[in-house]
């Protein structure tokens, strides 16, 4: 003892250290008075180094957020000073509404029933054996080949239909043939199961071919029939108010992004994007990423609200429309999770009968792959009079990027080559359809009009 104070040994030191420093020491377990004192360094990683597996950044993602909220209010408000407040639901109505108010294309959603018809009647003469499985098919394929002729040359030759309206009307005749083929696919696998199976009920086909069967399928967010499709208890009011309300609001928001954002960029444009010097496309591009992509984020929200709509409206069970694509580390995952329902009827309907025909998995999926690619071309490019293969291109050259590239991007890096992507990829390709028809409509209007003047530009 010296001073009233134990005198420790250098041996007993270093034990001390090593029991209250080493890696599996537990403060709450120390035998000794001045273990706390003496050692006060354990083997730590930095938090942000790799080997820390440290993964709690919630505080960093608020601090992005918030930056991001005030960089992007910057420009809100640098915009509105420049340009004024421009949005104006009279534009939008230019686009929607049609000639003498003849609607072409409600009339032509309303001829779609003909070829829903046609299919549950070719499925009736089937079963009751009036026609053969091979004459059958053949008549399902020529009134599926039928009915996108007619949206389709409708869409070209009819002058008073609207870009609103041809755009509903093409992707309602879209989705009408995809499942369509479902349906008819579906129920020869059922024909060919009961066949096989002599016990099953004869009346079971009959309860199923009517018309409250195929108009509940056709108005299901789904695009693979079955006979039973699962349902919820019953209508949630409160959750189908709160669907209404979103979707209200995010069109409102995407209104405002369109005319307030993006429009006055196509108006600094003087030339298409096909006809564009590359420094002023590039110059274009970049200005048009930002409102693009947020543009985009928000239609996946409409669709996630609108789809769920209908999910409750007709008490449908299955509302898997989308998986966790924003944590996609490579474009395949992206390509598998975004759309649910395509993915679906893409493996069943395409994937394993081309499987089932000997072609080799890899070529299936890229059969399947490319047929997405050229319905999002279709769909975009045929309303707005302009076909380009832009969409086309640029998604195959993503498939190109993760073909040679994905190898290399895996776990964080893959999810942030993803997001890049979706920033400068089909999205953007879209938008400059769009700028070439802003251009292309604002030409016509201006020359068309008694006060135009030449010189002016006006």
């Amino acid at each position: 003892m010296l001073g009233g104070e134990e005198k420790l040994a250098p041996e007993e030191i270093a034990s001390l250290c090593q029991n209250a420093c080493g890696p599996d020491a537990n403060p709450q377990e120390q035998q000794h008075p001045y273990e706390a004192m003496l050692c006060c360094h354990r083997l730590h990683d930095s938090l942000l180094s790799s080997d820390s597996r440290f993964t709690a950044y919630r505080g960093i993602l608020n601090w992005i957020i918030i930056l991001l909220v005030l960089t992007h209010a910057h420009l809100f408000l640098e915009n509105f000073i420049q340009h004024g407040f421009l949005i104006d639901l009279k534009k939008i109505m230019e686009h929607l509404t049609e000639n003498n108010l003849n609607w072409p294309s409600f009339n032509l959603i309303l001829a779609a029933n003909v070829f829903a018809v046609t299919a549950l009647l070719l499925e009736h003469s089937q079963e009751k054996g009036k026609l053969s499985s091979s004459h059958a098919h053949c008549l399902h394929l020529a009134n599926l080949g039928l009915l996108m002729m007619v949206s389709a040359l409708a869409i070209l030759l009819h002058p008073t239909i609207s870009t609103g309206g041809a755009f509903f009307t093409l992707w309602s005749y879209t989705v009408l043939g995809l499942k369509l083929y479902s349906y008819h696919e579906t129920n020869r696998w059922y024909r060919q199961e009961e066949e096989k199976n002599e016990s099953c009920s004869p009346k079971s086909a009959d309860e199923h071919l009517t018309f409250k069967d195929l108009y509940y399928f056709l108005l299901a967010p789904t695009l693979c029939y079955q006979r039973d499709f699962p349902r919820s208890p019953k209508v949630r009011m409160s959750n189908l108010l709160h669907r209404l309300l979103e979707m209200v609001i995010l069109i409102q928001i995407m209104v405002g992004i369109v005319q307030q954002w993006i429009e006055p960029i196509f108006q600094r444009s003087e030339n298409s994007f096909s006809t564009m010097d590359f420094t002023m496309r590039v110059e274009h591009l970049v200005g048009l990423v930002a409102p693009t992509h947020f543009l985009w984020l928000l239609l996946f929200f409409l669709c996630h609200s609108y789809l769920n709509l209908c999910a409750e409206v007709l008490r449908f069970g299955d509302r898997h429309f989308y998986g966790d694509w924003w944590n996609a580390s490579s474009l395949i995952t992206l390509w598998r999770n975004w759309n649910i329902p395509f993915q679906k009827w893409g493996h069943r309907h395409m994937y394993t009968r081309l499987v089932e025909a000997n072609v080799c998995p890899w070529q299936a999926e890229l059969l399947v792959f490319l047929l997405s690619a050229v319905l999002c071309e279709y769909v975009i490019a045929l309303p707005l009079h302009s076909c380009r293969m832009w969409i086309f291109l640029m998604m195959v050259f993503e498939l190109l990027v993760t073909v040679f590239l994905g190898r290399y991007f895996t776990g964080n890096y893959g999810n942030g080559l993803v997001w890049l992507c979706l920033l400068l990829g089909p999205p953007l390709a879209v938008t400059m359809y769009f700028h070439d028809h802003y251009l292309a409509f604002v030409i016509t209007t201006n020359s068309s009009s008694p006060h135009h003047h030449p010189q002016s530009g006006q």
